[in-house]
């Protein structure tokens, strides 16, 4: 990898849309850097796409800002940042505990702001940069049964608006990718127990217009470009990619 070589941190990265990220990152000759609490996973997808990983929360600042000084002393610089990390509560508003409704405010919204604060000083030095954070579209829409997680996605998807103003003029473009339903982890996780084949078919016929469920590299693509010097004029965007589903 050339040392004049663009460089990414992706949290998040060792799962899901996050690891597709990584790994698309990587093959665009990117030198890529993994942000992830797993440490077999972080480390496992690091190596395979000849990066770095730190291991950690992003809702600890002083991690993010650890983790961010440490890429900058190994790479002297960061391009892009993907805020990719992100938790979800499946429950009503009434059943939701204090303690679920601190970690998935903590992990979806404060490790999004505490990456980004980070990144900023560096890419505003630079006068270039471009942030990609992962809204929902539950951040646009009402998601009955997971309200948490959807307040977080609409916090995100403000965060992003504001931060893009803050900073068009030093370089810096801030985005948000909004997935739809696509088959990661996630989508699986929290449920009383994980959905069969036969299931997730079922979901995506009965919910997504297209009628399947979105895999994680189809996500990534659309995060790359938007980080991509192609993307030069879009800030403050929320890119949805849900195969129609906020149409309606």
């Amino acid at each position: 990898m050339q040392l004049s070589a663009p460089v990414a941190i992706v949290t998040g990265g060792a799962s899901g849309m996050g690891a597709a990220t990584a790994r698309l990152l990587a093959r665009e000759g990117y030198r890529v850097a993994i942000v992830d609490k797993g440490s077999e996973q972080g480390n496992a997808v690091a190596d395979e796409v000849g990066g770095v990983a730190h291991i950690g929360s992003v809702a600890d600042s002083a991690f993010c800002a650890e983790t961010v000084g440490s890429v900058l002393a190994t790479f002297g610089r960061i391009d892009v940042l993907i805020n990719a990390a992100g938790v979800i509560v499946r429950a009503t508003a009434a059943n939701t505990t204090d303690e679920q409704w601190r970690e998935i405010f903590s992990v979806n919204v404060d490790g999004v702001f505490f990456m980004s604060r980070a990144v900023i000083p560096s890419m505003r030095e630079a006068n270039k940069g471009a942030i990609v954070n992962f809204g929902s579209i539950w951040g646009s829409v009402g998601a009955a049964g997971h309200s948490a997680y959807a307040a977080t996605k609409g916090a995100v998807h403000q965060l992003t608006k504001s931060m893009a103003l803050e900073h068009a003029r030093d370089g810096i473009r801030i985005n948000a990718v909004c997935p739809g339903e696509i088959r990661t982890p996630m989508l699986a996780s929290e449920r009383l127990r994980p959905p069969t084949e036969d299931e997730l078919a079922e979901l995506a016929d009965a919910t997504v217009p297209m009628g399947r469920l979105g895999e994680p590299e189809e996500v990534a693509a659309v995060v790359a470009f938007i980080a991509s010097d192609a993307a030069s004029y879009m800030t403050g965007s929320m890119v949805t990619v849900d195969a129609g589903f906020t149409a309606r």
